[in-house]
This record gives structure tokens, C-alpha cells and sequence, in this order.
């Protein structure tokens, strides 16, 4: 149960059972389960629904009508036991939904730290998302997708199963990505395709112009060349292998199982 000093609106609906931090704010029309756990400085506004085996790290923000730990959307789901895991300063806007993980995905969906979820993004069973992420509004991940640290999910956008979204990688909005969205790439379009470096994004994060430069021009021997993959990834490797974030690239090309978004 929730301990003292929380702030506990009298016409939430809270568990006995359920842990909650004593500085947890409650507002009103709140539901959560017998299985949520709730860290310090955490706050549900109103008609938010925790449920499920869910734990939620400290400072996290929970606005009107959102679903979290709820049932997976897999026909094949009979009940086990499952769970969801959140990390800390995370921000779950209006009518966001998150589910638990299944059986069959490893029996976990986990959400790192620092994320920001607009208005009515989903993240669908088994789903691991990194850090300093953002998802804008209605931006939704089938089950079983990763998205790694600093990846940013447009607007409408739809993430097929099994895919995985590199580091920092930029999806535009409306796009429909089937296969694995480079890291540090602006990956756009239905269906999706690539279209370069993501110089703008990675000019605020603060890397380097010459980090940005070999990047492109690894991108560019890579996808723009016309060499068959293995050559251009020996010849970017030989060029510019030794930067930290050309390698990630080469890695996760080599490393994808869907193929990926060219």
C-alpha cells in the first residue's frame, strides 16, 4: 500500500498491495493493481491505470488516460506471468499504453531511462527501449522491437516486430519501417527509406564535424556506392573503422537479422 505524505486522491483506486513510494502523487480516478511498484517522486495526474507485474523507477510522469502494464495484444497470451520494467524520469503523455511482456519474447517489455512518450504512442510486449528516447504522438512499436539510446520516432509512425532501431537514428513521420533503422540515419518514408546522416541531430547532441564527416562518407560507401555489401563494408572499415560511431554503424549492419533500411 502506499505510504503516508503521497498525496493520495481520495477517489483513486490503489491495491493494497501495491508499492508506492511516500512521496508518490495519486490524482483523482487513478487505478493500480496489486502488482505495481511506484518510486519516489512519481506522479499519476487523473484516470491513470497501472497494472500488471510493473515496476516504475523514481520521477516518472503519468498524464490523463494512460495504460500501463496492461495485457499483451498477442493471441497467443494465456495468462502467465509476465512483466514490465521502467526506469527513472521517464514521461508517459496522454492516453499512452505500454503492455507487458509474453512468453515468448523473453517475458518482458523494459523502458530505460530519460524517455519521452507523446499522446497516445504504444509499446507493444517484449519492446526494449533504451534511454533519451522520444516518441511523438501515436508513434507505436509492434512487439518485440528495440530502439536504442537517443532514437527519436516520428509522428504516426509504425515499427514492424522484430526491428531494431539504431542509436540516435531519426524516423520521420508517417513513415512504416519493416526493416532495421540505422543508427544515426534519417530513415523516412512508407516504406521507409534512408536518407543520410542525421547531421542536425547529431550537431545538437554535440559530436563532433569530424565524427559527422566520416560518418557520411562511411554512409555513402555503404548504401550510395553501388559496391556489394561485403566490399563496401571492408572498404569502410579500412577508411574510417576506427571512429567509435562508424564502427557502431558497420556493427549493426553486419549484426541484422531483418535486413537493413536502405
Amino acid at each position: 500500500m502506499a505510504e503516508s505524505g503521497g498525496g493520495i486522491h481520495p477517489t483513486a483506486l490503489i491495491d493494497p498491495e501495491a508499492r508506492l513510494a511516500e512521496d508518490v502523487v495519486v490524482g483523482p480516478y487513478c487505478v493500480v493493481g496489486p502488482r505495481v511498484r511506484v518510486g519516489p517522486g512519481c506522479r499519476l495526474d487523473s484516470h491513470v491505470v497501472l497494472q500488471g507485474d510493473t515496476e516504475v523507477g523514481a520521477h516518472c510522469r503519468f498524464s490523463p488516460f494512460a495504460s500501463i502494464g496492461g495485457p499483451p495484444q498477442d493471441l497467443k497470451f494465456r495468462g502467465e506471468s509476465t512483466r514490465l520494467r521502467i526506469g527513472s524520469r521517464n514521461v508517459f503523455r496522454e492516453g499512452v499504453t505500454v503492455h507487458v511482456g509474453t512468453a515468448g519474447g523473453g517475458s518482458e517489455t523494459r523502458i530505460g531511462d530519460g524517455n519521452y512518450f507523446m499522446a497516445q504512442a504504444h509499446i507493444a510486449h517484449d519492446c526494449r527501449v533504451g534511454n533519451e528516447a522520444l516518441f511523438a504522438n501515436a508513434a507505436t512499436l509492434a512487439g518485440h522491437v528495440i530502439v536504442e539510446d537517443g532514437a527519436t520516432i516520428g509522428a504516426f509512425s509504425g515499427v514492424h516486430q522484430f526491428c531494431r532501431i539504431g542509436r540516435q537514428a531519426f524516423i520521420g513521420g508517417y513513415s512504416v519501417v519493416t526493416q532495421d533503422a540505422l543508427p544515426f540515419v534519417l530513415t523516412v518514408g512508407n516504406r521507409a527509406t534512408s536518407h543520410g546522416i542525421n547531421v542536425i541531430g547529431l550537431e545538437r547532441r554535440g559530436v563532433p564535424a569530424d565524427t559527422i564527416r566520416d560518418l557520411r562518407r562511411a554512409y555513402r560507401t555503404l548504401f550510395r556506392a553501388k559496391l556489394r555489401r561485403d566490399v563496401a563494408l571492408a572498404a569502410v572499415e579500412a577508411s574510417w573503422g576506427g571512429v567509435a560511431e562508424v564502427a557502431e554503424l558497420i556493427a549493426f549492419v553486419r549484426d541484422s537479422r531483418r535486413g537493413v533500411t536502405l
